[in-house]
């Protein structure tokens, strides 16, 4: 990156779009410019069921952008859903062109333009690599081989591929909205440095960001993206929950939910009575309830979620080799004893995040913020400024295409 690049972040979520503009300064570090976000309803269970409604979303929390950073924006990066993306962990010995005169930057981007030769099939398309490390030829491990003196190296990656008809369609969404794709990263992944603590980075960690509609889930293996997926649940289903047991409306559900939520109904102090006062059933408007059958609505719930979560990271065999769990997402995070659930169904150590910067950003903007600065901080990258030639004949996906290319390396 470069003193005075422009980048916008765009994350899609369940009930809204958020967008960050950050510029980077003279310390090489981001300065946000601002954030927006908008109300969006074109997304369900992880799918979009509404493009015109997200395209809307994405233009209003831009025009907000532009007004008041006071600068046209015609491209962004974008996060990605966890069940649209693969995976691939891949390696390469690199011999370098002269070892007298160290491992040169043109080494290094060879071997990641190298690293990407792999069979992609046809329903996929290769969004981003992540270079993990570089192993050089007497086996000492360094993030960054140039200078080093060696004959060969070996380079260890990930590959992340995502869902050809997912990045399609989002490319046309993001088009009606007037804005071209920079480059696309899973949410976890954008999260990572966000989310965790210097020793949490090191260390196999799973991140479980429970949103509104959606937990996200990120395995890592020190520096290592292991696994990435989605599950179609969140704080709007316990919301939903406690609206259709209680018969009462969303609006005071979300509001008991937020006054009241705790995850264990064993760590009540008192069983409070409590009001409704939009109950739908019998003569009466208000009904009074103990606080304790709220908590088992909510309790139920969080059980379910951290249950399929378990299933999950069984079943894919990453369980035994995790070590901590961190929540983050609005969808949780305000739920007392969450953790303590997460911790005795996952039989994990669960904490909810405590990273230095996290309390620093408003839940509604974490995940766009986490995303610029992830774009900031890639090494060996050719171009991270959000500006693109809008009078391009090209089509649109061969446009998002060779953005990402030039995303990641020169």
């Amino acid at each position: 990156m470069a003193i005075g690049d422009i980048i916008v972040g765009i994350d899609i979520g369940t009930s809204k779009v958020s967008a960050v503009v950050g510029e980077v300064n003279n310390f090489k570090q981001i300065e946000i410019i601002c954030n927006t976000s908008a109300k969006c309803n074109g997304i369900a269970k992880g799918q979009i069921v509404d493009d015109d409604d997200v395209s809307i979303a994405i233009s209003k929390a831009i025009k907000e952008a532009e007004e008041i950073a006071n600068f046209k924006i015609n491209s962004a990066y974008i996060t990605i859903p966890g069940k649209y993306t693969t995976i691939i962990q891949n390696n390469i010995v690199k011999e370098t062109k002269d070892r007298f005169e160290g491992v040169s930057k043109r080494d290094v981007t060879d071997a990641l333009s190298l690293i990407s030769n792999i069979e992609i099939p046809d329903d996929q398309t290769l969004i981003d690599i992540i270079p993990d490390k570089f192993i050089l030829e007497d086996g000492k491990t360094v993030d960054n081989p140039i200078g080093n003196y060696c004959s060969y190296f070996t380079l260890m990656a990930q590959l992340i591929l995502a869902d050809r008809g997912y990045i399609k369609k989002i490319t046309g969404i993001c088009k009606r909205a007037g804005i071209e794709i920079d480059g696309i990263v899973p949410v976890t992944l954008a999260e990572r440095n966000l989310v965790l603590d210097s020793n949490e980075l090191n260390d196999n960690v799973m991140i479980l960001d429970i949103g509104g509609g959606n937990t996200e889930i990120g395995v890592f293996k020190g520096n290592t993206f292991v696994y990435n997926n989605t599950i179609p649940l969140g704080g709007d289903n316990i919301t939903s929950d406690i609206a259709y047991v209680l018969d009462i409306s969303k609006e005071e559900a979300d509001k008991l939910k937020r006054q009241y939520g705790l995850a264990l109904k064993s760590f009540i102090d008192n069983d409070n009575n409590i009001i409704l006062n939009t109950y739908n059933g019998g003569d009466s408007r208000n009904k009074t309830i103990k606080s304790s059958e709220l908590i088992e609505i909510i309790e139920a719930r969080v059980e379910e979620i951290f249950s399929l979560i378990n299933k999950e990271i069984t079943m894919q065999g990453l369980k035994n080799n995790i070590n901590n769990v961190i929540l983050t997402g609005d969808g949780i995070t305000n739920i007392n004893k969450s953790d303590m659930a997460g911790k005795i169904i996952l039989n994990i150590p669960v904490k909810i995040s405590t990273a230095r910067l996290i309390g620093t950003v408003k839940p509604t903007y974490r995940t766009s913020y986490a995303l610029v600065r992830y774009v900031s901080s890639r090494p060996f990258t050719k171009k991270v400024s959000s500006t693109i030639d809008t009078k391009s004949e090209k089509s649109v996906i061969k446009i998002v295409l060779e953005k990402i290319r030039d995303f990641f390396y020169s």
